[in-house]
């Protein structure tokens, strides 16, 4: 049977039965169509033991995987060859027996305060060709550093899931297919509601709370793309969008949030996975230290 035939059948599965986001289709088509090639593989016959582990090798060796890289593939292949298994097209899980790699317990990379209030600063100084951009741009980068939304979030965003009347932002079918309720500060209401009234005189009328300059539609992929290399080219800053969700976290622990309620407005399964911001930001570990009693003693 054709490899890639069983691909776009196990997609669909994925995507009609399971109910898996279209980020997961996606990764689930790049990963396996790149083993395939890697491969050198048309049939599900032709995959083996020995043109599995070769394929993770390689990639650790010759194109420096991060563990994270391998996990994903890895957990790809797993539950694809699982569907082949239980559909009669392979008689086992090869990839099953492989070993995991430990992930390394790097601290995730962020702004400092200054660092995200020059950002911003930038954000809505930075010399644009029309006034809606500079109220748009903003309000985005406002909406990253303040509610500290993933790139999927923002961009799927629709004007109705914003609530500036009771501050609240509905972040819809996140990841793992959950949806969320985000508190919204006053400082982002500001920007948001500046950016909506330059919206409405641009007679914006799409569904997608964030629009193309230069047509009715939602900001797209590519233009966030092409919008953070112009402003990290005229701030100076490196930073992608998933720096400035890990911004949000470590500068909302400084203030003094608390990591169950921090947990709830990641949108994090997994409260485990909040808590390695608490080693990242000294500031929160040094306010704790504070309190040990015998720092009160003569």
């Amino acid at each position: 049977m054709n490899i890639e035939l069983l691909l776009e059948d196990f997609c669909h599965y994925g995507t009609y039965i399971r109910g898996v986001s279209k980020n997961t289709i996606r990764r689930y088509r790049q990963n396996i169509s790149h083993y395939v090639r890697a491969s050198k593989i048309t049939d599900i016959s032709e995959v083996n033991d020995k043109n599995v582990q070769m394929f993770f090798l390689t990639g650790r060796v010759q194109r420096h995987w991060k563990t994270t890289t391998y996990r994903t593939y890895y957990m790809t292949l797993l539950v694809f060859f699982r569907w082949c298994v239980k559909n009669g097209y392979l008689e086992k899980n090869y990839a099953q027996e492989l070993e995991l790699p430990k992930i390394e317990k790097t601290l995730p990379s962020k702004l400092k305060k200054q660092e995200a209030l020059k950002l911003l600063e930038v954000a809505y100084n930075y010399p644009y060709t029309h006034k809606y951009l500079k109220y748009r741009n903003h309000a985005l980068f406002s909406m990253l550093l303040f509610a500290g939304l993933r790139k999927s979030e923002l961009l799927n965003l629709k004007l109705t899931d914003v609530d500036l009347e009771n501050l609240t932002i509905f972040v819809r079918l996140g990841k793992g297919n959950k949806d969320r309720i985000i508190p919204m500060s006053y400082t982002l209401a500001q920007s948001l509601n500046r950016y909506l009234v330059e919206r409405k005189k641009q007679h914006k009328t799409c569904p997608e709370f964030f629009t193309s300059s230069n047509r009715n539609m939602g900001f797209t992929c590519s233009g966030l793309k092409l919008l953070v290399g112009q402003l990290k080219k005229a701030s100076g800053l490196q930073f992608t969008i998933h720096k400035l969700r890990h911004t949000f976290a470590t500068l909302m622990l400084e203030g003094g949030c608390d990591i169950f309620s921090l947990s709830k407005m990641m949108g994090h399964s997994d409260i485990k996975t909040t808590t390695i911001y608490l080693s990242a930001t000294a500031e929160h570990l040094r306010c704790q230290v504070t309190k040990h009693p015998l720092n009160s003693s003569n």
